[in-house]
Order: structure tokens, then sequence, then C-alpha cells
């Protein structure tokens, strides 16, 4: 099963606007990076955003990209200061693989504590727009397969 982890794209501050959609540049990062995921080859069979719009946003994005088909779900588990180990997306995904778009340091925290059983210890260094694919062994062990941030995509 393969975990692919985006945090969202660059978004506007609450000065600018309470709701946080993504900027201009944080729309045309997610573009990229769903261009250059679907001419990858990358295909998931869920997807699961926090409800925040800059969230729904990206998801949207990517999901057309890489998953017309595929029914987006909210998860009230996934905020950015959300417990990792509160977020039940194994029983939701049922070993599909899985797109999870949210927000630090949450997304941070749910890659720690997959990789090495400790939230508290960063193992990535996210940033907006950030993608990291996770895959897990027949032990259900976690390892990094790759990650990929907006700058490298320009």
């Amino acid at each position: 099963m393969k975990l692919y982890l985006v945090q969202h794209g660059e978004a506007c501050s609450k000065d600018v606007n309470p709701e946080r959609p993504l900027t201009d540049q944080g729309l045309a990062d997610i573009h990229r990076l769903g261009a250059f995921i679907a001419q990858a080859g990358i295909r998931v069979q869920r997807v699961i955003h926090s409800g925040k719009l800059r969230a729904q946003q990206t998801a949207e994005c990517l999901v057309s990209a890489i998953a017309p088909a595929a029914e987006l779900t909210i998860s009230d588990h996934i905020n950015p200061n959300d417990e990792p180990r509160a977020f039940d997306w194994k029983d939701e995904c049922q070993e599909q693989d899985t797109l999870i778009v949210g927000h630090l340091p949450f997304m941070a925290r749910l890659v720690s504590d997959l990789l090495v059983d400790d939230d508290k210890h960063l193992t990535m260094a996210f940033q907006p727009g950030s993608m990291v694919c996770l895959q897990s062994d027949e032990l259900d062990h976690w390892q990094i397969n790759w990650m990929i941030r907006p700058e490298l995509l320009k």
C-alpha cells in the first residue's frame, strides 16, 4: 500500500481572507504537482482532506489529475494540531493507495509516527505544496519512497 501525504498549497493569510484559500502561487504549485504525478503514472483510490478550504482546493486539484473517479472524504482528525494516532485512516483506506491532504504540524507528525513510532521526532521538512510517498511492507512497516517540493517542479 502507498500513502501520499500532501501539505496543502500556499494559502492566503487570515488578514487577506479568513477562509485562507490557496494563493495564485499555491494553485500554480499544486497544478504543477498534479501534472507531474499524473505523468509519473500515480493513481489513488481514496482521497482524504481536512475540510478546510486550502486542503479541499489542493485535494480537488490533485484528484482531477490522478483520481477523477475517487470520492473525496473529509476527516475531522487531520487539522493542524490534531494527534496523528486519533486519525484512523487505515480503516477508511482498506489497503488502497491513498492521498491525504492536510496541514502542518499534523502531516509531519503523522509521517514521523509511521516511520519511527514517535510523532514528536520530526523526520520530514514539509512546506506548502510538498508531497511525500510512503509505502508499507507486508509487516506494516513504513518507508519513504520519495518526496517532492514545489521548487523542484519549476
